[in-house]
């Protein structure tokens, strides 16, 4: 598959990721986020697994264990964190503060650690889909500020950036596949034991079924094999701003399939938000990543 392709392949990720919010709503009432969290990891994992295996790219050898291990361990913390920060602010409020936060965060970490200093051109469609982002956020209604609940949010966003990071240095010598199969079940493996804490029943319902096998199918398993296998070819700053497109999707299937009506500055926020992915997408095509992290 051509390097050319990485953007658009990271943003099909990202809208499999905004389909996520609505088929939850097809859940039985009174499931706990985090279990609904542990089991897409879960799902998601097998799936991988499998596929890898099929594919004859899983292997156990040659690993750097502290990096799968933080990737691992990013990705089970972005499900706590960006879960409380629903749960405390609401969907709006916490989507923002935990998927605006991480190109920010992503930026910063390259810059700092790996002295890989953003682009002009990063800078410019970061600002735009994070005013985007914080427009289309304070225009849908009640808004509720929780300072536990922003700290939850910007806890989940360095968790999904640093799980970005880590993951961007394993696919330069492994395969994305056996990459996120190995990531993920370490992540499962974590969030398994919050299983234990609350009802299950819901999983026994055709609802449950469905919609767990479809989050843990599509929206971990298939998007972040694809988000891998862009992180070949994409700065890791730049693909978690192109993954701002999951709240454009979320917004847009709120819309069509829930009834929620945006106001005409949302519709504001959601232009800047595309135009920002846009040009993003449009860069990251002409310029493929050059830049080695593995240092």
């Amino acid at each position: 598959m051509k390097a050319s392709l990485a953007p658009v392949i990271i943003l099909i990720a990202a809208i499999l990721w905004g389909t996520v919010g609505t088929a939850k709503i097809y859940l039985p009432q009174g499931v706990d986020s985090i279990s609904i969290g542990a089991m897409r990891l879960i799902i998601g994992s097998i799936i991988l697994l499998v596929i890898a295996r099929l594919l004859g790219q899983l292997t156990f050898r040659g690993w750097p264990v502290k990096i799968v291990l933080t990737a691992g361990l990013a990705m089970a913390l972005f499900q706590p964190f960006f879960f409380n920060a629903v749960t405390l602010t609401g969907v709006a409020v916490g989507t923002v503060a935990s998927i605006g936060s991480a190109p920010v965060f992503s930026g910063l970490i390259e810059w700092l650690f790996f002295k890989v200093r953003p682009g002009r051109v990063w800078w410019v469609s970061t600002t735009l889909a994070i005013t985007g982002c914080a427009i289309l956020m304070f225009n849908t209604g009640s808004i509720t500020v929780d300072p536990l609940g922003i700290l939850s949010g910007l806890g989940a966003g360095i968790s999904f950036a640093s799980y970005t990071i880590m993951n961007s240095r394993l696919v330069q010598n492994h395969h994305p596949i056996a990459t996120a199969a190995i990531v993920f079940t370490i992540s499962a493996l974590m969030l398994t034991p919050f299983l234990m804490l609350n009802d299950q029943s819901w999983m026994i319902t055709a609802s449950g079924i469905s919609v767990v096998l479809y989050i843990g199918l599509f929206g971990t398993g298939l998007a972040y094999f694809l988000f891998a296998y862009g992180l070949k070819y994409v700065k890791s700053s730049s693909a978690v701003t192109l993954a701002l497109a999951e709240p454009l999707t979320a917004s847009l299937l709120g819309v069509l399939f829930v009834g929620e009506v945006l106001a005409l500055w949302s519709w504001v926020g959601l232009l800047m938000l595309l135009m920002g992915l846009a040009i993003l997408a449009l860069q990251s095509r002409k310029r493929p990543r050059q830049v080695d992290l593995h240092t």
